[in-house]
């Protein structure tokens, strides 16, 4: 999972990156909502967790300028702003939750798998194979088959584009999470998980990345 985070008090971030990172998941963090929207690749995130009250771009007016551009990844808000008129400016922004601080991270996870659980869906990949978004689980005529995180990772990235190619860079990055890996590493998992598969259909093409057909 890739958490895209806004928040400007610097121990706050650190918590949060802290917490997630130890289970195994991504986080990408900014202080300010204007130089998120300049910098993130918003559409290779799972979960965004904003502050409402951050500078030069508040958390409200950086998810409505998202929502303009399609994007439903789901969203929560953590924020000290406890009033019901904030509650009801950031459910009209978009989010799908809101946590006022103090929070429990243990219950933040908690809400984003129900989230996440709620917004994935089995997506089907040919005739025999379907992934799980929410739950992470590949399927060969509805029996799972094991997987690592890696794999898991990998899979995601690639479902997440089914029928579009995926640039060698940013699968590396969204796996690896920016870690010092080459080309070669990525085709070594790439052949890894061929192994568990009995119809091959991650396609290499050719200097440019991965694609999964559209069923």
């Amino acid at each position: 999972m890739k958490l895209l985070v806004l928040e400007d008090d610097t121990f706050i971030c650190e918590q949060i990156q802290t917490y997630f990172e130890l289970n195994n998941h991504t986080v990408e963090t900014y202080y300010d909502g204007l130089t998120l929207l300049e910098n993130a690749i918003l559409e290779d995130f799972d979960i965004f967790l904003f502050d409402i009250n951050t500078p030069r771009k508040n958390g409200i007016e950086t998810l409505k300028e998202i929502r303009k551009e399609d994007i439903d990844t789901p969203a929560i808000f953590l924020t000290a702003l406890g009033e019901i008129e904030f509650v009801k400016q950031g459910y009209d922004a978009g989010c799908n939750d809101y946590v006022r601080k103090p929070f429990n991270l243990e219950e933040v996870e908690l809400r984003i798998m129900k989230l996440l659980h709620q917004s994935g869906s089995k997506v089907k990949i040919d005739n025999e194979y379907s992934f799980d978004t929410s739950k992470m689980e590949l399927y060969w005529n509805d029996k799972s088959i094991e997987l690592s995180i890696l794999q898991q990772n990998l899979l995601y990235i690639l479902v997440k584009n089914i029928g579009s190619i995926v640039p060698t860079n940013t699968i590396i990055d969204y796996v690896w999470n920016d870690k010092d890996v080459c080309n070669n590493t990525l085709r070594t998992q790439i052949k890894k998980l061929r192994l568990k598969l009995k119809n091959n259909f991650i396609i290499n093409v050719r200097n440019s990345g991965y694609k999964i057909e559209k069923p």
